[in-house]
């Protein structure tokens, strides 16, 4: 080999390493402390958006064996443990669907009793309390839509106040009629919680059961868990940690191929905004 050759070889090992250390890093980084997720569905609207992209903190629950690539790493149970507060924002895998992650909002911690009645959440036999404020309107509404026809009409909003004092936005799409609007109690085993959307009516999550007589009356517990949808009561090995803060958000406009919508469909009031 030349020296011009050895030269050029030594250039391209030098950035060869360089990526390789980059990568490195980026998966520790992903692995142990913050890994970014966007959101693809509206069933936590109207905190988070189809579009957002968000940090998750891989430190705050400890390690589980979802917290590494794939899920590959042999780990029963959790690492360095901590516990997730009612009212947080999560990112898990459903015991239904462990290859998928959902993000959802912390209601039920072990033990509680969780139901939904007409619409209204009441957690250990107490109603939450709710306040309703203006109604919500989507921001990527089509402006070309007509606003006097009913199919249009935007879904009520609330400020709910959970035992402990977070207060969050709620909608209720449906009013207090949706599929989910009336429950069995749900009594939430050790070491699991109960999640659900802030979109009442548009979300897939604890509340969902089986259906039939048999599972959407009455109490459903650790002793009937076939009653559960996918969601069900979430183990605490599946967390993978709380959400923290956007750091970029784009609307329904945006489109890879058209380089202006990159600046116009960017939402600069959602940027670095923390995650409540």
């Amino acid at each position: 080999m030349s020296r011009k050759d050895s030269g050029a070889f030594s250039e391209f090992w030098e950035i060869v390493k360089t990526l390789l250390w980059a990568a490195v890093i980026a998966i520790f980084i992903r692995t142990f402390a913050y890994e970014p997720f966007n959101i693809p569905s509206g069933s936590m609207v109207p905190t988070l958006l189809v579009g957002d992209y968000l940090f998750v903190s891989k430190m705050a629950y400890g390690y589980s064996r979802y917290s590494f690539p794939g899920g590959l790493v042999p780990v029963e149970g959790r690492i360095w443990e901590g516990e997730p507060t009612r009212g947080q924002v999560v990112v898990f895998r459903p015991p239904g669907q462990p290859e998928t992650d959902f993000i959802k909002r912390v209601i039920g911690l072990p033990g509680d009793r969780i139901q939904v009645r007409e619409g209204r959440l009441y957690i250990n036999d107490m109603i939450v309390e709710r306040q309703q404020i203006e109604d919500y309107v989507d921001p990527d509404v089509d402006p070309n839509v007509d606003p006097n026809d009913p199919a249009n009409k935007p879904p009520a909003q609330y400020l709910e106040t959970l035992p402990g004092g977070v207060t969050h936005r709620i909608v209720e799409a449906k009013g207090d009629t949706g599929d989910y609007d009336n429950t069995p109690v749900f009594v939430v085993p050790a070491d699991h919680y109960f999640m659900m959307g802030d979109n009442r009516d548009g979300s897939n999550d604890s509340r969902a059961t089986t259906g039939g007589a048999k599972c959407s009356t009455g109490t459903i517990n650790e002793s009937n868990r076939e009653c559960l949808g996918p969601v069900g009561f979430v183990p605490k090995a599946n967390l993978i940690g709380p959400a923290k803060i956007l750091f970029w958000s784009y609307g329904s406009s945006f489109k890879v191929y058209n380089p202006i919508t990159w600046v116009t469909a960017l939402r600069f009031d959602r940027l670095l905004n923390v995650i409540e």
